[in-house]
């Protein structure tokens, strides 16, 4: 059986396309995302920009052939710069009938459909509410549909292997994976060897998923079904020179973090709870003990961000890392950072809320949360990531607040961001940022009589910042705890007036932190309409954006990574807009925050489904916005 490499000759007709977004689907089980994070890969080496959207269950094993079981990837690729994984599929792959089912409603007329025939049986039929089977009943007439016994091709194609009939069954992905890169002209090696490194200790396993993908890769050369392949050439033009990689949000907050450490010289410590969708953090840092990464998975969330304090007060690079409700049970600890004024990175990868509920979800709705879920006034700086790729340069910038103004520091990503991926260009280490600290190493004070003392909350005068006190250094013995300090000498103080003197201190430092002014986007410079958001609204925002530009209509944007304290020209930029509209996924949370700052009446658009903005229906909120009296 000859091997498809992507290269290999095709004997069909092959069509050019600027653009494609695939969405596989099907059981949890399914494989459903391993299949689109290596149909992803071999996009990433091809050239291509990218961006994809996985989406699935809670539940760890959700019923099978059952519409809350259903597992989903989603794919967006060109042969230009794009900015998000699509508002709906060209080409919907669903394994069973309940993933037809679940995603049909997406899927625009015209659009190819490959399902696995095998798969609609009476029983799986019967699990879904289709009275009859919809590749019979005229259904998908408006679609092209083309039902393919992938179940059936798999097992003919692995007969000779010694499988069980359940472990051939679990290799069909693989042929949906190597049809999908015959279609479109995408490599396969580098998915043989992540097989082969995969299945290392059970190579039997490994030959027979190379099989699979072989056979699908044949089966699209040589059967009648598909009358031709597709050819969305690399994006050479949007990727300015220098060695990319494709990643994903969390993969790229777990090298940031790894930088960072690098940059400041100083080890870095994650204390850190399992929890979705953040553990991929945790899991890729735990990786890393070469270069002087500690990773710590503490019993509950308190003991984790408890233990990344203390890793703060040893003279750490501390981080801990959670999503939405881990934030409430981390807020008293948050809080005490703030008194004790040490560097902590607390990274909130937000969910679907409130309590549990959408963990697997994406939601924007933390904000408030991370500006003031705390009791008293304990001001903390906010930062929040536009794509997958900036996680690593907003984390960086976490890193630098948190050590030169000695804070916690929030970074809000989202689920979105988190599990989301992109081409990443690879920075040269040495043109990062210097986040090297000095550490108190002597007394800092000299009383009246001459003796020389050391005040922990002396502090320098331009960032307001403390001493960062190592203990167990000589003559450097100091008090911590949550009770207020006397300002300098870090006494215990109940006096009234110090009390005041040191939230209003602790307040000046985070509102004096340097962020650069915020950046318009106003080709025109006399656009009517400002669109402003934060976070992973970005990419739905600019590609709505640019709909309507390309439409003739003169719309401005603007895009918040420092959302507290806020860039010093942003009360300048929303007074230049007659209109300023906010998207984000919550009920309003920055747009409440803007009228109450900035006396502005922005207009707040707002979505809490679980999923991003679609940028077509966002070019419609845009345009009834522009046109509305």
């Amino acid at each position: 059986m000859p091997e498809p490499a992507g290269a290999a000759r095709h004997t069909k007709p092959t069509r050019r396309l600027h653009q494609v977004v695939i969405r596989f689907a099907g059981d949890s089980g399914d494989g459903m995302q391993l299949t689109g994070d290596r149909f992803t890969s071999q996009t990433a080496a091809f050239g291509n920009d990218l961006s994809t959207l996985p989406n699935f269950p809670a539940e760890i094993r959700a019923p099978a052939g059952t519409l809350p079981g259903v597992s989903s990837f989603q794919l967006h690729f060109a042969d230009h710069d794009i900015l998000t994984p699509g508002d709906a599929p060209d080409v919907l792959v669903a394994m069973n009938p309940a993933a037809l089912k679940a995603n049909l409603p997406d899927v625009p007329a015209g659009a190819d459909i490959i399902v696995d025939s095998d798969e609609f049986t009476p029983r799986a039929l019967q699990k879904v509410g289709y009275a009859t089977s919809p590749l019979d009943s005229g259904a998908l007439d408006r679609f092209n549909a083309h039902a393919v016994p992938l179940t059936a091709l798999t097992t003919e194609a692995l007969k000779d292997f010694a499988l069980s009939r359940k472990e051939a069954d679990r290799c069909k992905n693989m042929f949906a994976l190597g049809l999908l890169s015959w279609m479109y002209h995408r490599p396969t090696t580098g998915t043989e060897t992540f097989l082969k490194r995969k299945f290392a200790a059970r190579p039997h396993l490994a030959d027979a998923n190379i099989a699979a993908l072989r056979a699908g890769w044949n089966f699209g050369e040589t059967t009648e079904t598909f009358a031709a392949s597709y050819d969305v050439p690399p994006a050479t033009s949007a990727f300015p020179p220098g060695t990319y990689r494709n990643i994903s949000g969390n993969l790229a907050l777990s090298y940031g973090l790894i930088a960072a450490g690098r940059r400041a010289d100083l080890p870095v410590y994650l204390g850190s709870y399992p929890i979705t969708p953040a553990s991929d953090i945790l899991h890729e840092l735990s990786r890393h003990k070469n270069f002087g990464v500690r990773a710590f998975q503490a019993e509950d969330e308190i003991a984790a961000i408890g233990a990344a304090l203390g890793a703060a007060f040893g003279g750490s690079l501390a981080v801990t890392t959670t999503s939405g409700p881990g934030m409430a049970l981390k807020s008293e600890t948050v809080g005490l950072a703030v008194s004790l004024e040490l560097p902590l990175l607390i990274i909130d990868i937000q969910r679907g809320g409130p309590s549990t509920g959408l963990p697997t979800k994406t939601e924007q709705a933390d904000l408030l949360q991370a500006m003031y879920g705390r009791n008293g006034e304990a001001p903390v700086p906010v930062v929040a990531p536009r794509t997958p790729a900036d996680c690593f340069d907003t984390v960086i910038e976490a890193a630098r607040i948190a050590l030169t103004y000695r804070t916690p520091v929030f970074l809000l990503s989202d689920g979105y961001l988190a599990h989301g991926s992109e081409p990443w260009k690879i920075p040269d280490p040495d043109e990062l940022p210097d986040l090297r600290q000095q550490f108190a190493v002597r007394p800092n004070h000299t009383t009246d009589d001459g003796t020389e003392v050391f005040w922990p909350y002396k502090r320098h005068p331009d960032t307001l910042a403390r001493p960062w006190a190592v203990p167990g250094t000589p003559g450097l013995e100091h008090r911590i705890g949550g009770i207020e300090k006397q300002d300098g000498t870090g006494h215990i103080s109940y006096d009234p007036g110090n009390h005041d003197h040191m939230v209003r201190v602790r307040q000046a430092k985070i509102d004096g932190i340097g962020v650069p002014d915020l950046l318009v986007d106003d080709p025109t410079d006399d656009a009517d309409l400002l669109v402003l958001g934060w976070g992973s609204s970005y990419g739905p925002i600019t590609a709505a954006v640019r709909r309507l530009r390309g439409e003739g209509e003169r719309v401005a944007q603007a895009h918040l990574r420092h959302l507290n304290p806020r860039p010093r020209n942003l009360g300048t930029v929303l007074a230049r807009y007659r209109r300023v509209l906010v998207p984000e996924m919550n009920l309003g949370q920055l747009s409440a925050l803007l009228r109450a700052t900035y006396l502005k009446d922005v207009t707040a658009h707002t979505q809490v489904t679980g999923m991003p903005f679609s940028a077509e229906r966002l070019a419609t909120t845009l345009r009834e916005a522009l046109h509305a009296r």
